[in-house]
C-alpha cells in the first residue's frame, strides 16, 4: 500500500518497518483469541434458542400480511452478531386464485315497477320464456329479489377473498332485468370456470328446505351436464354441512332436480346449478332466510363448494 499523509503508516523509517509489522501481527493475534473466546452466543454455548412464535387467524380470514413480533433475546439483538437469515417461506396461493367465478342473483328489485319490461317473451333454448319475473316474497313481504342480492354480496366478497375473478350479472337491486337469456350469457362470455343462479323458492306453505336444480342435455348446456351434477353434490354437501336448511321435502329427489325450461340452465355453456336456497312460502324457512346469519351461511357453503369442485 503507498503510504499516505495521515495514514498510520505514513513518516516511518524503513529500517524499523519489519519489527514492528511482527509485533502487530502478534498483537492482532492475541486480540482474536481473545474476542473468540468471549463472544460466544446462546446457540453456540449450547443455551436454549428462542420458542417459536405461532400465529393464528380466524377460518377463512383470508391471507394476511406475514408479521415477526419482537421477543426480547432472539438472535442479534444482543450485540453478538446476526445469524445467517433463513429462508422466507412462499405464502400458500388462495384456492381460487386465477378462476373465474358467475353468479346470478335471481330477479331484481325494480322488476315490481314495470311488468311490461319482464313481461316479454325470450328464447330459453327449448321454448319461449318470460324475460324475468318479480320473484316471490315471505309473507311478510321481504323479497326474493332482496335476498338473492344479499347472499351474492356475501359470496362475492368470499371468492375474491379467495383469488377468484367474479362476474355478476347484477350488483345493485333497484334495476330491471336483464332478461334471464342476458343472465346466461354474460357469465358464458366471461369463461366462467363455474356458476351459480341464486334464489329463493315459492313453494307449498307446508313444504320446507332447499333444491338444487341441474340443467338436462337440451342445446348449448350438452357438454357441462355431467360437470354440472358434479358440482350440485358439491353444493346439497356444503349446504347440509354449513347452514341448518335441510333437503327440500316437496320438491325433487334428495334435493336435486332437473329441469329443462330455464333459461340460466339451458343456455349456459360452463358447468352451473341453479339453487333454491329454501322455501320463503313456509314460516319455519322464511324465519332463516330472512337473516343475515343464515345469508351468510348459505354464501360460504356455496364458496366451499366451489372450493371442492375447483380443488
Amino acid at each position: 500500500m503507498t503510504d499516505r499523509p495521515g495514514h498510520p503508516g505514513a513518516g516511518r523509517k524503513p529500517g524499523r518497518a519489519p519489527a514492528l509489522t511482527a509485533i502487530g501481527l502478534a498483537a492482532v493475534a492475541l486480540a482474536a483469541a481473545s474476542v473468540s473466546a468471549c463472544s460466544v452466543g446462546p446457540a453456540a454455548a449450547g443455551g436454549s434458542s428462542a420458542p417459536p412464535v405461532a400465529s393464528s387467524a380466524p377460518p377463512s380470514a383470508g391471507p394476511l400480511p406475514a408479521s415477526t413480533p419482537d421477543i426480547p433475546g432472539l438472535p442479534g439483538e444482543s450485540g453478538h452478531g446476526t445469524p445467517p437469515a433463513s429462508p422466507a417461506a412462499s405464502p400458500a396461493a388462495p384456492p381460487l386464485a386465477g378462476k373465474v367465478i358467475g353468479i346470478d342473483p335471481g330477479h331484481n328489485g325494480g322488476n315490481f315497477t314495470d311488468p311490461g319490461a319482464i313481461a316479454h317473451l325470450v328464447w330459453n333454448g327449448t321454448g319461449w320464456e318470460a324475460c324475468d319475473t318479480t320473484g316471490t316474497t315471505t309473507d311478510g313481504g321481504y323479497t326474493e329479489a332482496q335476498f338473492t342480492i344479499n347472499v351474492a354480496r356475501y359470496l362475492r366478497a368470499d371468492l375474491r377473498r379467495d383469488g377468484a375473478r367474479v362476474v355478476t350479472t347484477r350488483t345493485g337491486n333497484d334495476g330491471v332485468g336483464p332478461c334471464v337469456d342476458r343472465r346466461a350469457q354474460m357469465i358464458n362470455q366471461a369463461h366462467a370456470d363455474v356458476a351459480v343462479d341464486i334464489h329463493g323458492d315459492g313453494g307449498p306453505a307446508s313444504g320446507r328446505g332447499f333444491t338444487i336444480l341441474e340443467p338436462v342435455a337440451d342445446g348449448p348446456d350438452a357438454n357441462v351436464i355431467a360437470a354440472s351434477q358434479r358440482f350440485g353434490a358439491d353444493v346439497r354437501q356444503a349446504m347440509l354441512a354449513g347452514t341448518v336448511m335441510p333437503v327440500s321435502d316437496y320438491n325433487g329427489v334428495d334435493g336435486i332436480m332437473s329441469r329443462d325450461d330455464l333459461a340460466g340452465l339451458n343456455l349456459t355453456t360452463v358447468p352451473k346449478v341453479l339453487i333454491e336456497c329454501g322455501n320463503m312460502r313456509n314460516a319455519t324457512d322464511a324465519g332463516l332466510l330472512v337473516t343475515a346469519r343464515f345469508q351468510q351461511q348459505a354464501a360460504v357453503a356455496l364458496a366451499a363448494a366451489i372450493v371442492e369442485y375447483l380443488g
